[in-house]
């Protein structure tokens, strides 16, 4: 199935040119779109160099006007990849905090499934180097997400994720909401409510090795409003399918 995988970045120069080499030393095969804020540490200069060099017809750059946040960076992406003939659809952090060991592992499972999520909390998952704060707030907030719209997804906040084309275009992603961290739990939650096949496999997330978390209190209780909001304005419904 032609995959590809996006990576949104800002301010990610110290990771983006050996994150790449791995992606396409590990899946050859795939492709992938970088989307770029503008870094102003020019991040994107990096990726247009590899494109023009070693990743010619496999590596892809979509640049924008500034910082416009991860949600509409994936929305972006998502309408990018739609446009093509794309069937399976990727994203992951730049940071190194999703080990691109694990990408086979997820197209795998897409064979079978609808939705594959890498997770550190279901059994073989974990996180690495996170101080006590944050472990509470990632499984908190994923916590609270499953219990205010119930749903047994055990990590509903994790970014690696891997998409086949039919939930995109299903869930519309132009009419998401979300533009922080809580956009992954409305990715997830629309793909449920619209019976999905949904797979969750155990990845261990290792903090970023250079540079500083995006995560802040602003975003943060974004999130949790946000899920208040999408429980009252969508309902599950009972035979979605959910892969253990």
């Amino acid at each position: 199935m032609k995959t590809v995988i996006l990576i949104a970045t800002y301010n990610e120069r110290d990771n983006i040119v050996p994150l790449l080499e791995q992606v396409f030393t590990t899946v050859p095969e795939a492709h992938v779109l970088v989307i770029d804020d503008s870094s102003p540490d020019k991040t994107y200069e990096l990726v247009q160099n590899l494109q023009q060099t070693k990743y010619m017809d496999k590596l892809f750059l979509l640049q924008r006007a500034g910082k416009l946040g991860l949600g509409t960076a994936y929305v972006a992406g998502f309408n990018w990849a739609l446009s093509r003939d794309y069937e399976v659809i990727m994203h992951m952090d730049a940071d190194f905090s999703h080990n691109p060991k694990y990408i086979p592992q997820f197209l795998q499972e897409i064979k079978t499934n609808d939705l594959v999520i890498g997770s550190r909390y279901i059994k073989g998952g974990g996180v690495l180097n996170w101080g006590l704060v944050r472990k509470f707030i990632s499984r908190g907030g994923s916590l609270y997400s499953r219990f205010i719209l119930g749903i047994n997804i055990r990590d509903l906040t994790g970014g690696f994720k891997c998409f086949r084309r039919k939930v995109l275009d299903s869930i519309n992603v132009n009419d998401l909401k979300s533009n922080g961290y809580s956009f992954q739990v409305e990715t997830t939650y629309k793909t449920f409510l619209n019976k999905f096949r949904i797979k969750e496999i155990p990845i261990i997330f290792e903090d970023r090795r250079v540079g500083q978390s995006k995560m802040s209190s602003k975003i943060f209780l974004e999130a949790l409003l946000m899920i208040i909001k999408l429980k009252l304005t969508l309902k599950p419904k009972s035979s979605t399918r959910l892969s253990s």
